[in-house]
């Protein structure tokens, strides 16, 4: 018997280490309902991974805030409590005092989602991504949930002029209030699971967002008129932590990271095709979709915002750089 047990032995030790890879499961959350976006794009990572591996490597996806909002989950990927994340791209500066990932967001800079994703998946988008190894994140992919536009209670915004004073809820970075500042809003930093309720009550007269989440979080009950002014994207990161991600077998490693590449142009095809099915799905909830008669106007007020922004981190300069090669 210990001749046959140190055969054994032997010869496990002569296969390859992926023949005895037992099957895993990963826990993936994100911030957003499972009607989104969002949702589809991790659920299409998911099963990218599971063909790559042929079952494998399980990514169960959590949305719904399950595993916490935007913060909670991208401090959880950091501290190895859960596995991986879909985070919404203004968290990562708020949260980790870095401005590069607001290069994503700069002001009427990307013209289309085709534009979009081609630079994503280019060289500075996995710069980017890789610039999150110093804070224990292993950066996958991006995952778009939408040109944000802008939703408003009662007043119909037609032109740059009716901005002026509106109750704005914005996510509180230093961008974002910028921006809406140039614009002429009166921006308020609110936690994106308040804004349905701050619309109801009047506490906001506005809020910029995606139709997609307008849709997916039923914003259309309080909030009745949509401006298309495609005013920046909302990208998300396809994120795990570094340490977890590390654990894995290279062929693991491999699959997923190859699957987060991928998702990119598909998922933005994706948001792209959907975005005119979302308007008309939220005029048939009594929403009246226009567009911003002056949208030139718009764009040059927040010009001023896009160049200060340009100039605060080099990675910023590369990507713009990158996106006006490509128009």
């Amino acid at each position: 018997m210990n001749i046959r047990s140190g055969i054994i032995a032997a010869i496990a030790l002569l296969l390859p280490a992926t023949a005895f890879a037992q099957d895993v499961t990963l826990k993936f959350g994100h911030a957003a309902t499972s009607k989104h976006l969002f949702q589809d794009g991790l659920v299409m990572f998911a099963d990218k991974v599971a063909a790559k591996t042929g079952g494998k490597v399980k990514i169960e996806v959590y949305g719904d805030r399950q595993l916490g909002d935007d913060k909670q989950l991208l401090e959880g990927v950091q501290l190895g409590t859960i596995d991986g994340a879909l985070v919404s791209v203004p968290t990562i500066p708020l949260t980790l005092n870095s401005p590069v990932f607001d290069s994503l967001q700069l002001p009427f800079l990307v013209p289309s989602y085709d534009k979009m994703a081609e630079v994503l998946s280019s060289g500075v988008g996995q710069k980017l991504l890789d610039s999150l190894a110093t804070t224990n994140i292993k950066g996958l992919g991006y995952i778009e949930a939408g040109q944000r536009h802008f939703l408003s209670r009662t007043k119909a915004v037609k032109t740059v002029a009716d901005f002026a004073g509106l109750k704005t809820r914005i996510v509180p970075t230093p961008l974002h209030k910028a921006i809406w500042e140039a614009v002429g809003t009166a921006p308020i930093g609110m936690a994106f699971g308040e804004v349905f309720s701050a619309l109801e009550t009047g506490t906001i007269d506005a809020v910029e967002i995606n139709l997609s989440s307008a849709f997916a979080e039923s914003y259309y009950e309080a909030a009745k008129n949509a401006t298309l002014t495609g005013h920046y994207f909302w990208p998300g990161v396809l994120m795990m932590g570094s340490a977890k991600f590390d654990g894995l077998t290279d062929e693991q490693k491999k699959a997923i990271v190859e699957a987060g590449h991928e998702v990119i142009a598909e998922h933005y095809a994706l948001a792209r095709d959907q975005e005119a099915e979302i308007a008309k799905k939220l005029e048939e909830k009594g929403v009246t979709v226009s567009k911003l008669e002056d949208l030139a106007e718009m764009q040059a007020k927040t010009k001023p915002v896009l160049d200060a922004w340009v100039a605060k981190d080099p990675l910023i300069q590369e990507f713009v750089s990158a996106v006006q090669k490509t128009n």
